[in-house]
């Protein structure tokens, strides 16, 4: 799955994580968070990091990489992550009744990464039953997941064509969105009232089609020019999103309909995760 798979969910809490040489890495503080319901997650585990290092000579900071995260204003930042079995160390040191179901449910989450590498429907069929579970209806669900693969289909161009993953990835993302709706990512955030939601679960089916639309002109351009390097992709990016950000003008001009729009799902979301916990209670009181 794309790009929702950075953000899971533990018990109500958001954790943050990147796929990065083949395993999960998961943002540290974010994990505190979940465990010790601290309100200072960063003070946290500041502290535990003293603590450690003075109690038992080990400095956890070891054991964690700095990667870029995406944060609350939509800007990404270096943030200390573990891989799973970092995690598992680091929660060796915190006292939390939810140690246990964590670790259980952090192992579940990379065994599952691994099947759906190995089989890429199955990746598909639990982004089918994701988008479900959250109230979404099947024709929108099928333009999510259509988008999905276009976007999967232009990283890897990226990526055989020597543009880092990363910065590069998210201004030639940025290229395209503007020179196709007029606004970059994190404005059309804005627009739309979004933090930390992935943009791309709150577009409307034709936001969704545009948006492959972008992506897929700008993959074919840069097979067309062979692109090579971020420069030269960064052209094709803007090219791509030109003649996407052409269909949706004459696409406005001949029905009259704003393609742009503010709508986003979040109640729809926070709807269906409440209706979701009522019935688990129900069958817990059953």
């Amino acid at each position: 799955m794309e790009e929702h798979n950075k953000i899971i969910v533990f018990q109500e809490k958001q954790i943050r994580r990147v796929w990065e040489n083949d395993e999960w890495w998961f943002a540290v503080v974010d994990v505190i968070e979940v465990l010790t319901d601290s309100v200072k997650p960063r003070d946290y585990w500041y502290r535990l990091k003293k603590r450690e290092k003075e109690g038992s000579g080990v400095e956890l900071s070891t054991i964690c990489r700095q990667l870029k995260l995406e944060s609350s204003d939509s800007k990404k930042y270096k943030t200390e992550c573990a891989n799973t079995e970092g995690m598992f160390r680091i929660i060796q040191s915190i006292p939390s009744p939810k140690a246990e179901p964590f670790k259980q449910w952090l192992a579940k989450v990379g065994y599952e990464r691994v099947q759906e590498i190995e089989n890429p429907e199955l990746a598909a069929q639990r982004a089918r039953e994701y988008y479900k579970a959250l109230g979404y209806d099947e024709k929108w669900i099928e333009t999510r997941l259509q988008s999905i693969q276009v976007r999967g289909q232009l990283t890897d161009e990226w990526k055989g064509r020597d543009v880092k993953e990363g910065l590069e990835y998210a201004i030639l993302t940025a290229e395209i969105s503007r020179a196709t709706f007029g606004l970059a990512p994190s404005e059309y955030k804005n627009l739309k009232g979004l933090k930390r939601e992935n943009l791309r679960d709150h577009m409307t089916n034709l936001e969704l089609i545009f948006t492959m639309l972008g992506e897929e002109q700008t993959r074919q351009e840069a097979i067309k020019d062979d692109a090579q390097g971020f420069e030269e992709n960064q052209e094709a990016a803007i090219k791509g999103g030109t003649a996407a950000g052409d269909a949706l003008e004459a696409f406005e001009k001949r029905t009259g309909d704003r393609v742009v729009s503010s709508q986003n799902f979040k109640q729809q979301v926070e709807d269906a995760k409440q209706h979701k916990k009522l019935i688990g209670k129900s069958d817990e009181e059953e």
